[in-house]
């Protein structure tokens, strides 16, 4: 049975030949696309499929249709199509006698496509051969007329497809093959390749690809910010290696079924993770402009495993060009309007543009390694990477330096001030996502403890500057808003809510733009507020350092600059913070900072430890550090949250302080070093009852800080590094005592090395206790 569907015009196929060079321009392939979605015919090849009978679909082109309009004129131009398209008809049925004729389309102009569903499997030579066949009948069939009407002889191009199964997308399934068959009909694919194709949907329709997620720390905070999801093929199969499997989808026209695929795997698999911790995701700028693409499939993906917009940085790499930036910046601004974050990727591999870097205004730019590999040694490398960090802070976002494969590497890209690092070094890529190891995880905290940048995460919570918010339903209507504001004048916005989870916020100004427009009041004011609401305000936890938020909220549009913060405690409302608010602390911050004191405690901070250190050694003083650190607290932090966690950490300053009054010396220096760690310099002899007594003290009190269920019970349920759920102690206290002077180092790097040495052998002992280096002291 030959089913034929209407074509083009012939005026139609001649002005879009004319308006449209093929090269670079979708709009012209997608036009005819559109010929192809036609209900009934999908419902064939979807029968056919289920009968296990594949489609195969054979692409028609007139080579150098083009010249024979220039030369011959456009009435014998429009003979030879009319030929073409009257024997193409005439001829498909009879060359495949034995397969059924779904379809035979002319796309447009001088280009065909027949849908043929054949009996049997066809296997890469059989196709070559149908191929073959067809050009040879159909160029023999009007050779002699196409030369009378020319004077010249007709070149046809084939190309060729195969559909063996039904995906998801049927619709989807049959562009991509005829896209295919165009690409090796026009010579955009090599014939070679068509094998590898086969291998390659094979793989894609049984989502054979496999994901893997390779943490990104943040050094700032010593944790971990997110993770990228990374793709890989089966170990056996030519398409192992991701470079390898993007660059092949991109040459066959199947980036995006390829995206998509990888994207639904690396969402579905993430697992938990921590309220503001991020997935990142690559995509390709051209998925963008696919005609498959469609908005709001993201969205749907993260809503059905419990994961926010904000939870989602999108990854676009700089060694793509983008052909239509106004389009794709459209997408971006849709994208960030419901809380997706932005990365650009591979910043450093090619000629960087800040120019236009900034004016995608990323979240985060992430460095390549190929600037990032042996930087401990070029200096070069190291200027570069500077300028872009503060390239970065200028524009209010994050760099995150990848390839990261040495620990001079990692150590030199910390201690520059970068935010984030990512690679090998730090962790590699695994499946499922793991937690770091204990001796990375060390040094990482260690680094984020060292310096005045080192300190943000656990002094400056932003959840310690949220006012209460006042809240409305968003049922709400307008009317009963604008009385709420009328009532209190110095009042700058509401929160709306359902169930004390945020779902929008409106502030005064932009309730009284809408109200103020023409018809305003007599289009909005009975409504309720959702209607304009701002839907995707900024909305963070509460345990976020407030240099991120800051960094976040001054990166927000110009008409939401100073809109209101959202802080939220497990998604729920905890309040709200201005502005105002945010830049008058971190402004008191940065000063406390620089008078070197710890923000938290008031004690002495890294600035003034080094200073002491450097004052004892130069004056050939005999002294002794105990670094002081307290066991278990992660686990009491994760249960009881970061305000008991400070709450903690503010005693454990005012015991040590106490303990220090009572029985040490007026030259004793107590300073915080971050977090729990705390350092105490003492003169010879003083420390053994230094530390006998802030052990009595501290596991007498400390039990005051759990719930009576807790104390009852003697001990807490929570989850190990590495996530395992299991029973711990009460916190305990650690002291690790070096002794310097008297022909000891004071080499600053080698004294911190040694007292991570004798900590660490200090915390696995149970209970509190205090620990000598015993390698400098006679047994």
């Amino acid at each position: 049975m030959l089913i034929i569907f209407p074509g083009f015009a012939k005026a139609l196929g001649y002005a879009e030949r004319l308006l449209n060079d093929f090269t670079g321009k979708k709009d012209r392939f997608n036009f005819g696309h559109q010929r192809l979605r036609n209900p009934d015919l999908l419902k064939m090849i979807e029968a056919s499929l289920e009968r296990h009978k594949p489609v195969v679909a054979l692409y028609f082109d007139i080579a150098k249709f083009h010249v024979i309009e220039q030369v011959s004129g456009q009435q014998a131009a429009a003979r030879v199509l009319a030929m073409f398209n009257h024997v193409l008809r005439g001829n498909i049925p009879i060359l495949f006698h034995n397969a059924k004729i779904l379809a035979v389309e002319n796309l447009w102009g001088d280009d065909f496509v027949s849908l043929i569903s054949f009996e049997q499997e066809a296997d890469l030579i059989k196709l070559n051969n149908v191929s073959a066949d067809s050009r040879v009948s159909i160029i023999e069939s009007i050779k002699q007329e196409v030369l009378r009407f020319t004077g010249g002889p007709l070149e046809i191009h084939v190309g060729h497809a195969i559909i063996n199964y039904k995906s998801e997308n049927l619709e989807s399934q049959l562009y991509q093959a005829v896209r295919t068959a165009q690409g090796i009909a026009k010579g955009f694919i090599d014939l070679q390749k068509t094998q590898l194709l086969s291998e390659f949907n094979m793989l894609l329709e049984g989502s054979c690809f496999n994901v893997v997620y390779q943490p990104i720390v943040s050094f700032h905070s010593g944790s971990i910010l997110g993770w990228e999801a990374l793709t890989r093929g089966p170990r056996d199969s030519y398409f192992n290696s991701p470079d390898i499997i993007f660059s092949f989808a991109e040459e066959v026209s199947m980036l995006y079924p390829l995206e998509k695929l990888c994207r639904q795997n690396a969402i579905s698999h993430f697992g938990e993770t921590g309220p503001e911790q991020k997935l990142f995701l690559n995509i390709h700028p051209r998925t963008l402009n696919d005609p498959n693409f469609v908005r709001g499939e993201t969205m749907k993906m993260i809503k059905e495993v419990g994961l926010k917009p904000r939870n989602i940085v999108f990854e676009i790499t700089e060694r793509h060009s983008i052909n239509d930036f106004p389009y794709f910046n459209r997408t971006l601004e849709y994208y960030r309007g419901q809380g997706f974050l932005v990365a650009v990727d591979d910043v450093g591999s090619g000629f960087s543009c800040l120019q236009s870097i900034a004016e995608i205004r990323p979240d985060f730019i992430k460095i390549d390694m190929s600037l990032v590999r042996g930087i401990h040694n070029n200096r070069v490398k190291r200027a570069l990477l500077e300028t872009f960090t503060t390239f970065a802070e200028k524009i209010s976002c994050w760099i995150i330096a990848e390839g990261i494969e040495e620990e001079d590497e990692f150590n030199t890209i910390a201690n520059m001030g970068v935010h984030c690092g990512q690679g090998f070094y730090i962790g590699m890529p695994v499946y499922p996502k793991t937690f770091l190891s204990e001796d990375v995880s060390t040094r990482i905290m260690r680094m984020a403890s060292n310096g005045r940048n080192r300190i943000w995460k656990y002094a400056f919570p932003v959840g310690y500057i949220a006012e209460n918010a006042i809240t409305v339903h968003k049922s709400m209507l307008v009317r009963e808003v604008k009385k709420i504001f009328d009532k209190d004048e110095l009042l700058p916005g509401v929160v709306v809510a359902e169930d004390g989870e945020p779902k929008g916020l409106v502030m005064r100004h932009h309730l009284y733009r809408f109200l103020g427009m023409q018809y305003g009041v007599p289009l909005y004011y009975e409504r309720p507020i959702a209607m304009i609401m701002d839907g995707s305000p900024l909305i963070v936890e509460e345990d976020l350092p407030i240099e991120t938020v800051s960094q976040v909220a001054m990166n927000r549009d110009k008409v939401k600059l100073y809109d209101y913060i959202i802080v939220t405690k497990n998604n729920l409302i905890k309040g709200v913070v201005s502005v105002q608010t945010l830049l008058d602390n971190m402004t008191r911050i940065r000063l406390e900072l620089a008078r070197g004191a710890n923000p938290l405690t008031g004690l002495p901070g890294n600035i003034a430890i080094e200073q002491e250190l450097l004052r004892r050694t130069a004056e050939n003083m005999l002294y002794s550090i105990v670094y002081i650190d307290l066991d278990n607290f992660k686990i009491y932090n994760d249960k009881y949250g970061f305000e008991n966690g400070d709450n903690v950490i503010l005693f454990t300053s005012k015991l040590l302080s106490s303990v220090i009054n009572k029985y040490g010396d007026e030259k004793d220096f107590l300073g915080h070093i971050g977090g729990d760690d705390f350092i105490l310099i003492t003169g010879r002899g003083r420390a053994d009852t230094l530390c006998e007594r802030v052990i009595k003290y501290f596991d007498r009190l400390i039990k005051s800080f759990y719930a009576p269920e807790d104390r009852k019970e003697g001990r807490i349920f929570g989850r190990d590094r590495e996530g395992r759920e299991k029973w711990f102690p009460f916190m305990s206290i650690s002291m690790a005592i070096i002794e310097c002077g008297e022909g000891e180092t004071t080499d600053l790097r080698i004294l911190s090395e040694k007292a991570a040495q004798v900590k660490c052998y200090a915390k696995s002992i149970p209970g509190s206790v205090y620990v000598y280096d015993r390698r400098n002291r006679e047994s």
